[in-house]
């Protein structure tokens, strides 16, 4: 069967050459396709559950938030581990599913679970499913950073916050902007217990009068002259002066009792957790941007960066954003590295192949397998959604010196076929493209099936699990893919070229 392949290929030259280039066409668009990241993403396909509750001590929190949730979680299908972590007033849930699974399908598991550990939890506490990201989904950092001093710290995270975070996350495949450090704004009311005393007003009247008094309300409509007038109550609290005129009762006169007589009202920060510093030069407020499950990093990056260039106008006077992490770099050092030492293979590989067979059409013959078979490897590559790294590239180094072997012997063998048919007399000379389609049969079935066991030899790494096969299968698929498409090249496109350029002097 492999005979009538190579037969079918020399004689059918204009297809076969027709299909190369269409595949390698398609490989080139797949290349610029393929997600570009500097190592393999080892991360597991967990879904993470965080749930606030404030004020309440970790051993709280783990017996009426975290104990549940857990119990719930490890009945959920394709669920390898459940990892619980309790705080003060917090309480983090880590599932972890097989590798296999997608970690979509696994978001709507845990939220399908979560129905059934809801009613188990304290009222009021809601758990929050985490971004749809992966341990390495960190990929660019930015501080806010005010030189000319118009801006406090406290200004630049409500700017952060409320602002310049929903801008980031609009680029397509962010999952989140993280803000750090700064002071979170509050509305801050300090009682004072000798007055609620006096008054004999319990602290949980004074929240809820606050609670309640921070609102709008609808009313109905009015017709009066031939128009309508919509009746509402606008409440919601705007300043420091609204807050402090909620009226919380009347004292024994009917006078009435305000927010303003019982506590002291401000503004003011948040209890903080950390802090950020740029270059030791004082605090700033920082953001982190978290890639999306599956995305191409290098195009997140660059559309973080297209997207600051677009609103940088829009900034507040005198804010500047400077980057303070960006893996495009690390990326983009990694990728050429490896581009560098594969174009070095590539050329040591057809120089010796020129000097061994001295002829420069033969040796052209085996060098154009060599982007051939790449290139089509990519398409494979973007369908199996393999990114390119330092490990999948390296699979493809490994490859290039056994890609060209079949090809290699495939000329020489036509070479000394051809020479023993020049020797025999004139009348008895057989068709120059005959002689090399019967020496490429000779000899190609068994490069072939030759290719196919190198090729088979890192199936055992595809049997690896958990990180060590995260690392190690990307090499794996992309060697075995060149492996294989080098194999295909030789029995289909070699030939072809061989009776193009091979002319027996």
């Amino acid at each position: 069967m492999l005979a009538q392949i190579i037969e079918y290929s020399a004689k059918n030259r204009f297809l076969i050459l027709f299909l190369v280039f269409f595949l390698s066409i398609w490989g080139v668009w797949a290349m610029r396709q393929v997600p570009l990241d500097a190592i393999p993403d080892l991360s597991d396909v967990q879904v993470i559950l965080y749930t606030e509750w404030p004020g309440r001590s970790p051993d709280l929190v783990e017996d009426q938030i975290t104990y549940p949730i857990v119990t719930s979680m490890i009945a959920a299908p394709k669920v390898k581990n459940v990892r619980g972590q309790s705080m003060l007033g917090f309480s983090f849930v880590y599932v972890i599913f097989e590798d296999d699974v997608d970690i979509y399908w696994a978001r709507s598991r845990v939220l399908e679970y979560m129905q059934g550990a809801a009613d188990k939890l304290p009222e009021g506490v809601t758990p929050r499913l985490g971004p749809d990201a992966t341990g390495v989904g960190w990929v660019y950092e930015y501080a806010l950073v005010d030189p000319s001093g118009l801006h406090d710290l406290a200004a630049l995270r409500s700017f952060q916050d409320w602002t310049l975070r929903y801008w980031l996350q609009s680029v397509p495949g962010v999952a989140e902007v993280a803000s750090i450090g700064g002071f979170v704004k509050q509305y801050q009311v300090n009682l004072d217990p000798n007055r609620l005393s006096a008054y004999n007003i319990p602290i949980r009247d004074v929240i809820e009068k606050i609670r309640m008094s921070n609102n709008d309300v609808g009313g109905r409509v009015i017709e009066q002259a031939g128009r309508e007038y919509i009746v509402r109550g606008r409440g919601y609290i705007r300043s420091v002066d609204d807050l402090r005129k909620v009226v919380l009762g009347t004292d024994l006169r009917g006078t009435p009792v305000r927010v303003a007589d019982m506590a002291a009202v401000t503004i003011g920060p948040d209890i903080r957790r950390g802090v950020v510093e740029l270059d030791g030069e004082g605090e700033v407020v920082g953001g982190i941007v978290i890639m999306r499950y599956g995305a191409n990093a290098l195009q997140v990056i660059e559309g973080v960066k297209d997207k600051l260039k677009e609103i940088a106008p829009s900034l507040p006077e005198g804010v500047k954003i400077v980057p303070t992490y960006d893996r495009s770099q690390l990326i983009h050092a990694s990728i050429d590295t490896l581009k560098e030492e594969l174009i070095k293979l590539a050329v040591v590989v057809s120089a010796v192949t020129l000097v061994f067979l001295f002829h420069l059409p033969s040796a052209f013959v085996v060098m154009m397998t060599l982007p051939v078979a790449i290139l089509i490897s990519f398409i494979l590559m973007s369908y199996l959604k393999i990114t390119s790294n330092i490990m999948s590239l390296g699979g493809i180094a490994i490859a290039i010196g056994a890609m060209v072997d079949a090809s290699i012997i495939m000329v020489e063998n036509a070479h000394k076929r051809l020479e023993g048919a020049a020797g025999v007399g004139e009348g008895k000379e057989r068709d120059r493209v005959a002689i090399i389609i019967s020496a490429a049969q000779e000899v190609g079935p068994s490069l072939f099936f030759a290719l196919l066991i190198i090729t088979v030899g890192f199936l055992p790494v595809f049997a690896l699990q958990g990180h060590e096969g995260r690392l190690f299968k990307p090499l794996a698929y992309t060697k075995t893919l060149a492996m294989f498409f080098s194999a295909l090249l030789a029995i289909t496109l070699t030939p072809v070229l061989m009776t193009l350029f091979i002319r027996g002097k």
